[in-house]
């Protein structure tokens, strides 16, 4: 990101004609050596450094001049014909450079890394929520049992989830399509060109695909990282999302046979060092752990964010850090739930059925007819004589066999109004 935001610099310096083209193109051609990953062993820096990552742009600043001054086969170290801070980072300060990548480097890897990824795992689900509409279950809410639903509805929810992140994430990228550069020190745009801000914005824009337009207030973009902690936010309310999902499914398919035991979970591996053929939720345990990462990177990115003192915050690396942390983890785990759990999983409809048949909550559909009073009195029959609902409800003498068969059909129970 720093050195596509250096490429463009260049070409934008040398349109307003403060850069010359030769040096200019000496420069373009070093960047793109960067941006291809062809120089990543000339960085050795970390995360914790100053505040505004000035060691960050000059690092970048030096190891392009370096690479420029051999192209023109000059003496490395030299700074001669390209100098790290008068030709590099023309135009530019640490102050604005560095939040400019910031944006740049989440807009690319949310866009790119993991939106993609997100919709491959929503599709999947999808896929599973049409197939298994036709499979009724019983419902649970407060752990338990409740009147039923089917399979794909319950699916269903996860993809009306994913799609909701998926919105959530898209509004968040207009606000980091805003840059920076040309901001320099403190937000005034000293020592930048007039309209250095707008076309090295249209460089990047161009450069990257992406629609990066020069921010309208540059004391806001250097001094607060809102819309970092926005997106941050975005990337929280996707692991909880995330977790839930997983959970569920992970507790519904517990067992095999001493649990809900309604899903078959895949068996990518070895489940214990111990216990032979035993089959554990490998992928939503790591799914949950990613998830309740996720979470702690944005406690951290929401108080970074909140530390902007006067004109500058000078929490930057750790910001641009974590939010790049939870990208790659939200995207890896979605990725990987679908591949190694969500392709191989499978409805254990034996067991749905049993279940399905010992709710004592089917006996809601009967109360529209006998009232609450006698429907709860038929629950608790069953449950006190051990009786399933239709034998209860028979023995009490409120409805025949065939009455029953007609108004407890757990299928018609969850499409209610077709």
């Amino acid at each position: 990101a720093m050195a596509i935001l250096k490429k463009a610099a260049a070409l934008t310096n040398c349109e307003l004609g403060k850069l010359p083209e030769d040096k200019a193109q000496l420069i373009i051609e070093a960047a793109t050596e960067v941006i291809e990953g062809q120089l990543d062993g000339n960085f050795p820096l970390r995360v914790w450094m100053t505040g505004s990552g000035t060691q960050c742009n000059m690092n970048v600043n030096e190891v392009i001049a370096n690479r420029a001054i051999e192209l023109a086969g000059g003496v490395m170290g030299s700074k001669k014909p390209i100098h790290p801070n008068d030709h590099v980072n023309m135009s530019q300060s640490s102050n604005d450079t560095f939040p400019t990548a910031m944006h740049i480097a989440s807009a690319v890897a949310l866009h790119e890394g993991l939106m993609p990824k997100v919709k491959k795992m929503r599709d999947a689900l999808e896929e599973k929520a049409k197939a298994w509409d036709n499979i009724a279950k019983i419902g649970r809410t407060h752990l338990q049992d409740a009147v039923p639903l089917t399979l794909g509805q319950e699916f269903s929810g996860y993809v009306a989830q994913l799609d909701a992140n998926l919105a959530r994430i898209d509004s968040v990228l207009p606000g980091l399509y805003e840059l920076a550069i040309g901001g320099t020190a403190v937000g005034t745009g000293l020592n930048a060109g007039k309209g250095f801000a707008e076309k090295a914005a249209e460089h990047i824009a161009k450069l990257t695909g992406l629609p990066f337009v020069s921010a309208p207030n540059k004391f806001a973009a250097l001094a607060a990282h809102d819309d970092m902690v926005m997106a941050s936010g975005a990337l929280k309310t996707l692991g909880c999302s995330l977790l839930k999902i997983a959970n569920d499914i992970r507790f519904l398919g517990c067992g095999p046979r001493c649990g809900f035991g309604e899903l078959k979970l895949p068996s990518n591996e070895p489940g214990s060092s111990i216990m032979p053929g035993k089959v554990n939720p490998t992928q939503c345990e790591a799914m949950t752990m990613a998830a309740t990462q996720v979470m702690g990177y944005d406690s951290a990115i929401a108080f970074a964010g909140a530390q902007g003192h006067f004109e500058l915050n000078t929490f930057k690396p750790m910001i641009v850090f974590n939010l790049l942390q939870s990208v790659h983890l939200l995207a890896d785990s979605c990725n990987n739930f679908t591949d190694f759990l969500l392709k191989g999983l499978e409805p254990n409809r034996e067991k749905i059925q049993y279940f399905l048949e010992q709710s004592l909550m089917l006996v809601t559909a009967l109360s529209p007819i006998i009232g609450y009073d006698k429907a709860a009195e038929v629950a608790h029959h069953a449950s006190e004589k051990n009786l399933t609902l239709k034998a209860a409800c028979l023995e009490l003498g409120y409805v025949s066999a065939t009455e029953f068969d007609q108004i407890v059909d757990p299928y018609r129970m969850a499409y209610p109004f077709d």
